[in-house]
């Protein structure tokens, strides 16, 4: 991918600040890989970090907003302002105002605006704040336990997450949390699923459309973006755990309907074809 040189409108860097709750650096990648089906890509962060808030705290921490100097930092920062640029353009097509989301990178622990974040969670998006929550040890997870290999696997995770914010600015989030409290945990979790596949959804959107723009993609690419999306498909995920499927328990999609939403976002760039909930 060749993403040097693309726009950056800065991250909040906390990296290096230490935080509340901090693991283990042993204890991480273990956590990571046990916990990552669930809690990898727009988990519902009010509802997992509720318990940690009230025994840690959930102060949120303050960092000036920049740009980073290293590398993993820059491909950040460029990547999603990219996905913030996309959506920006689209909703003023429509004659609607998008309100940016901010991107935080941090160490370890973090306060949040919806509690006390880990990096044992994974990437994930508080609608409170308006942030995507990212450590980027992270990425060796993504690489190294998961086999999502590549720069586009990446960008992939943060493309996913800045579509949960667009899910937050239109009311999509806000209808799935109303709907989850009326009816069973199945129900829930498959409106769950609805909601993960169309932010993956939405990250095909931004890969076609800042491809148009950008001419960044590169060999390869795509298939990176899929692997990622196939390595984090609740069957594949349980399956290398437990040894065996649960689809009733299923909150994220199997690997299969991932990679399938993904590509029907990146087939013509347009987010009206991402309406999972129709189908």
């Amino acid at each position: 991918m060749r993403w040097e040189g693309g726009r950056r409108s800065g991250v909040e860097d906390r990296r290096g600040m230490g935080g509340p709750g901090m693991i283990g650096g042993g204890g991480i990648v273990v956590v990571l890989i046990a916990l990552a089906g669930y809690y990898f890509f727009g988990i519902d962060p009010q509802a997992v970090m509720s318990g940690l808030e009230s025994v840690q705290g959930g102060q949120q921490q303050e960092a000036s907003v920049g740009n980073p100097q290293d590398e993993a930092g820059a491909f950040v920062d460029v990547i999603h302002t990219s996905a913030n640029d996309t959506w920006a353009e689209m909703f003023q097509a429509q004659g609607k105002r998008y309100e940016p989301s901010k991107v935080v990178l941090y160490d370890n622990a973090t306060g949040t605006g919806c509690g006390t974040g880990q990096a044992a969670m994974g990437p994930f998006y508080c609608p409170a704040d308006n942030r995507v929550y990212l450590d980027l040890n992270f990425w060796s997870t993504l690489d190294q336990q998961l086999g999502a290999k590549g720069d586009y696997a990446r960008a992939y995770v943060i493309a996913h997450e800045v579509g949960h914010h667009v899910q937050n600015q239109l009311g999509i989030s806000d209808y799935v949390e109303q709907q989850s409290r009326q009816v069973s945990k199945s129900a829930a979790n498959a409106l769950s699923v609805k909601l993960e596949l169309q932010a993956d959804c939405y990250a095909g959107v931004w890969a076609n459309r800042s491809n148009t723009k950008m001419n960044w993609l590169e060999a390869g690419d795509i298939e990176e973006a899929i692997g990622a999306a196939s390595a984090v498909g609740d069957d594949t995920l349980q399956q290398a755990s437990q040894g065996r499927v649960v689809p009733d328990s299923f909150t994220h999609g199997s690997s299969a309907d991932r990679i399938k939403w993904f590509r029907t976002g990146f087939a013509r760039g347009n987010p009206q074809d991402c309406d999972t909930f129709g189908v």
